[in-house]
């Protein structure tokens, strides 16, 4: 057994009445996985039994945003949520921020552990922080520009709304300080065409990806030399990829389901915590940014839960957002699944940016690069600009019908 593992696991058995139950009698140990949670404070009410200490101690409380399934809510004590902000220094060292930078949190705050996290790190580091809750985006805008804000945190989805705000308030974003946009919550910081698609509506700006879970905290850092490619915070979590189907460990270079162990969250651990997200971990080894933490390619790939196979071939949202934002012209899209004759199929609606409402050639475009890059046909349809949903937290654009 690892030997941080075993440490943790001193610090929690007994304390801990979930995994007192969960290790008792075992010799090695075995994964977490989120409906377990869900069922235990189900049947605790309200918060559960995998607290290390009474409730007295816990000052913090958050809730996952239940994208796919019921919430879960999640205790903090003031131990383990300084280690949550001790992790998201490195997401800012990495992102080259300083105590010189201005911050805008261009998100309304809620129970979400992430954003709470980022803001109090960002004040403890000496930058200046600057909440965008309550605003709409044309609002948000110009506190940015009046406050010269040199760093956005947001989702991808929302950077990309927020240009095309600004373009419907006739703001010159070449006006803008953003030197740095930090995006998580979904995949899209290390999609090849969304970051592409991000740097040319923000002018000067290099995006910056990251990712983390409520349950988990922050867990890695976009690579500095390497666009695409996220660090795992290694001194803070035990890192394994693991087959999604057969729960057995897979070797270095492989994909599979990320598993982590939260080694500093006393107060409420996860221990081989099955996430859900597929990950592409490289060969271990010294990375060009001097970094020897493991290494994803590609950031996170997808979930488990969210390929979908068409005609024999596995479809991830990711890939299909990469084609998307590589083709000029387009400012939002949804995909529609059905299934016809016991078969999946795929159609895309695809929203026009304003200067191409006219383009003829958009659909063929577009089709063509899906079938050039997922070898399948999948029918594109145009709808009326503004007719397409716009997303402030998590977007969500696979729809069954």
């Amino acid at each position: 057994m690892n030997s941080a593992l075993r440490a943790l696991i001193d610090k929690i058995v007994p304390a801990n009445p979930f995994y007192t139950a969960k290790l008792n009698g075992l010799d090695s140990v075995p994964f977490t996985t989120k409906q377990e949670l869900i069922e235990d404070q189900l049947n605790n009410p309200p918060f559960g039994t995998n607290l290390t200490y009474p409730v007295d101690r816990y000052t913090r409380f958050c809730q996952t945003s239940a994208t796919t399934g019921r919430p879960m809510r999640w205790l903090d004590t003031p131990e383990s949520w300084n280690w949550m902000l001790g992790n998201w220094d490195r997401v800012y060292e990495a992102a080259g921020v300083t105590a010189s930078d201005r911050i805008f949190f261009a998100f309304s705050f809620g129970p979400f552990l992430g954003f709470w996290t980022a803001f109090d790190a960002a004040a403890r580091l000496g930058c200046l922080c600057i909440p965008g809750g309550g605003m709409r985006s044309a609002a948000r805008l110009r506190v940015m520009l009046d406050t010269k804000a040199t760093v956005l945190c947001c989702t991808p989805t929302y950077a990309i709304h927020l240009a095309e705000a600004a373009a419907a308030e006739q703001i010159d974003m070449n006006e803008m300080c953003v030197r740095a946009i930090l995006v998580a919550g979904e995949p899209g910081g290390s999609i090849p065409g969304t970051r592409a698609r991000i740097e040319k509506l923000w002018p000067g700006a290099r995006v910056v990806d990251h990712h983390g879970m409520s349950e988990v905290g922050p867990v890695s850092y976009g690579c500095p030399s390497r666009p695409g490619v996220l660090h795992i915070i290694e001194s803070s979590y035990i890192a394994e990829v693991v087959d999604p189907r057969s729960g057995l460990t897979l070797g270095p270079g492989s994909s599979g389901e990320l598993v982590l162990t939260s080694l500093g969250r006393i107060g409420s651990p996860l221990l081989r915590y099955r996430t859900g997200d597929l990950v592409q971990a490289a060969q271990p080894g010294v990375c060009e940014c001097g970094s020897k933490d493991m290494a994803l390619e590609g950031g996170i790939l997808g979930r488990t839960d969210d390929m979908v196979v068409v005609r024999g071939v596995n479809v991830y949202p990711g890939a299909v957002e990469d084609v998307v934002r590589k083709v000029s012209g387009i400012a939002e899209y949804q995909v529609r699944i059905s299934v016809e004759r016991s078969l999946v199929e795929l159609h895309l609606d695809a929203e026009p940016e304003p200067g191409h409402r006219a383009d003829a050639d958009l659909v063929h475009r577009l089709e063509t690069a899906l079938r050039d890059a997922l070898a399948l046909r999948i029918p594109v349809n145009i709808v009326e600009p503004g007719t397409l949903p716009r997303f402030e937290m998590k977007a969500k654009r696979w729809v069954r019908i």
